[in-house]
C-alpha cells in the first residue's frame, strides 16, 4: 500500500515547478528566435500565456490580506509575553537593517568596480533610447508616484485611516500595523471573548493554508506560462545590449545569496547552509517565478515551519513582516540602478552622496511594495533627488522582469534566513500558545 501511494504521488511539487520553469523558458526563447514578430505568437502570449500567469497571481494575491492579518495576530499572541515580542521584534529589525545595509553596500561596490553605465557606443545609446520609448507610460506613472512620495507621508501612511480601504488597496504595511495592534491588545486582554477571536483567526489562517494548497498545485503550469511569455517577448537582444548592467546586478545578488546568506545561517543560526537551501527550495523557485514576495508568502511560511522547523510564532511574525520590510534584493537593485543611470548620464556622485543613496535604498527597500515592479517609484524618487533624469528608468525596464525575478529570490531567501536567525535561542513553544490551546479545550462544544 505504501509503495502504491508513493507511486501515485509522482514528482514533488518543486521539481514540477522547476520543469515548468525550464520548459517555459526554452520554449519562449525558441519562439522569440523563430517567430518573434508573428501574429500567432502575439496571440498566444496575449490570450493564453499571460492570462494563465495572471490568474495564478490573482489567486495568490486574493489570499495575501487574510493570511497576513491572521498570521500576524497569531504570531503576536503565540509569542505571548510582551517582553518576548519586544525581544523578537528588536532582533528582527536589527537583522533587517544590518543585512539590507550589507546588501546595498555590495551593490554599490559592484557598480563602482564594473562601471556598467560607461563605455556605451553612440549606436548602443540610440538603441537604448529607442527601447526606452516603449516604456514611457510606466516611467510616467513611476515618476508621478515619486513626486508624491515624502518621508513624512510614508511614516503617516503606516497607520491606516481605514483598515478596510488599506486592505482593498493592498497596502500591506498598513494592514500589518493594524494586525500588530490587534495582536498586542489580544495578548494583554485574556478573556473568553478574545479567546474566541484568536480561535477565529486560527480558523482563517487554516482556511487560507488549505486554499493555498489548492492554488499552488497550479504553480508548475503558471510558471511555464509566465516564463514563456517573458522570454518570447524579451528574447536575448535587449539582454545582450544591457549585459554589463544585468551581469553587475545578478552578480552582486549572487554574491549576497551565495556568500552572505550561508554565512548568516552557519554563524548566526548555527545551521547547515546546504540543509537550509534544501528546505527553502520550494519558496526560492516560487519567488523566482512569480517576482512577488507577497505572492510567495504562503510558500515561505510553509517552508519555514514544515521544512526548516522554525517555531510558528517566529515564522508567522518574521516572514509576514519580511514579505514587505525585509527586501535585501530590492534595496540592492535600487542602489545599482541609481548608480548605473548616474554613470549613463555622466552625473558624478561623490562618496557622501553614494552613502546617502545607500541610506535611501535601505529605507526604500523596507517600504517598497512586495509586488512585481514595486521598487520603481522608489528608484524614481532617488533619481529626482540627485538630478538624474527619471526617464532613464525606461532603459532598464526591458530587462526589469528578469532582474525582478532575481531580486525577489534574494528577498524571499532573506526572509527565511531571518526567521532561522531570529528563531535561534527561542523556545520551541511559548506561553501564549499554551494559553490558546488551554482556552480551546475549555470552549464548550456546539
Amino acid at each position: 500500500m505504501s509503495d502504491a501511494r508513493s507511486k501515485n504521488k509522482g514528482l514533488p511539487l518543486h521539481w514540477k515547478m522547476l520543469i515548468g520553469f525550464i520548459g517555459g523558458t526554452l520554449l519562449g526563447l525558441c519562439a522569440n528566435f523563430f517567430a518573434a514578430d508573428t501574429q500567432w505568437l502575439a496571440t498566444i502570449t496575449t490570450y493564453v500565456a499571460d492570462p494563465i500567469g495572471q490568474l495564478f497571481l490573482r489567486l495568490l494575491f486574493m489570499l495575501v490580506v487574510p493570511l497576513v492579518f491572521s498570521a500576524l495576530i497569531l504570531g503576536v499572541v503565540e509569542i505571548g509575553d510582551p517582553k518576548s515580542l519586544g525581544r523578537i521584534g528588536g532582533r528582527t529589525l536589527f537583522w533587517v537593517a544590518t543585512v539590507t545595509t550589507l546588501a546595498v553596500s555590495i551593490g554599490l561596490v559592484a557598480v563602482n568596480l564594473v562601471k556598467p553605465g560607461t563605455g556605451l557606443s553612440a549606436e548602443q545609446r540610440a538603441k537604448l533610447m529607442e527601447e526606452a520609448g516603449k516604456h514611457s507610460d510606466r516611467v510616467a506613472s513611476a515618476t508621478e508616484a515619486a513626486h508624491n512620495l515624502s518621508g513624512l507621508d510614508v511614516l503617516l501612511n503606516i497607520v491606516p485611516r481605514n483598515p478596510i480601504a488599506a486592505a482593498a488597496n493592498n497596502d500591506l504595511i498598513a494592514v500589518m500595523f493594524f494586525a500588530l495592534m490587534f495582536g498586542i491588545a489580544a495578548t494583554l486582554i485574556r478573556n473568553r471573548a478574545t479567546e474566541h477571536f484568536v480561535l477565529a483567526c486560527q480558523g482563517v489562517y487554516d482556511i487560507c493554508l488549505k486554499l493555498i494548497d489548492w492554488v499552488i498545485r497550479l504553480a508548475p503550469y503558471a510558471v511555464a506560462a509566465m516564463l514563456f511569455s517573458v522570454t518570447a517577448k524579451l528574447g536575448l537582444d535587449v539582454l545582450l545590449l544591457l549585459a554589463k548592467f544585468v551581469a553587475t546586478a545578478v552578480g552582486a545578488m549572487g554574491v549576497h545569496f551565495a556568500l552572505v546568506f550561508p554565512l548568516l545561517v552557519w554563524l548566526a543560526a548555527r545551521r547547515s547552509p546546504l540543509q537550509f537551501l534544501r528546505g527553502a527550495q520550494p519558496a526560492i523557485v516560487t519567488a523566482f517565478s512569480t517576482s512577488s514576495s507577497s505572492a510567495t508568502l504562503p510558500t515561505t511560511l510553509m517552508c519555514a515551519e514544515e521544512r526548516l522547523g522554525v517555531p510558528r510564532r517566529v515564522s508567522r511574525f518574521v516572514c509576514t513582516l519580511g514579505a514587505t520590510a525585509n527586501m535585501n534584493g530590492t534595496a540592492m537593485f535600487e542602489g545599482i540602478a541609481v548608480l548605473f543611470l548616474a554613470q549613463f548620464y555622466n552625473v558624478e556622485l561623490s562618496l557622501a552622496q553614494q552613502v546617502m543613496v545607500l541610506g535611501l535604498c535601505v529605507v526604500g527597500g523596507i517600504g517598497a511594495a512586495g509586488v512585481p515592479g514595486g521598487s520603481l517609484p522608489v528608484i524614481a524618487s532617488i533619481l529626482l533627488m540627485f538630478g538624474i533624469p527619471a526617464e532613464g528608468l525606461a532603459f532598464i525596464l526591458g530587462v526589469d522582469r528578469l532582474l525582478d525575478m532575481c531580486r525577489t529570490t534574494v528577498n524571499v531567501t532573506g526572509d527565511l534566513v531571518l526567521s532561522t536567525v531570529v528563531a535561534r535561542g527561542e523556545p520551541a513553544e511559548a506561553e501564549g500558545t499554551a494559553d490558546i490551546e488551554a482556552g480551546e479545550r475549555e470552549l464548550p462544544a456546539h
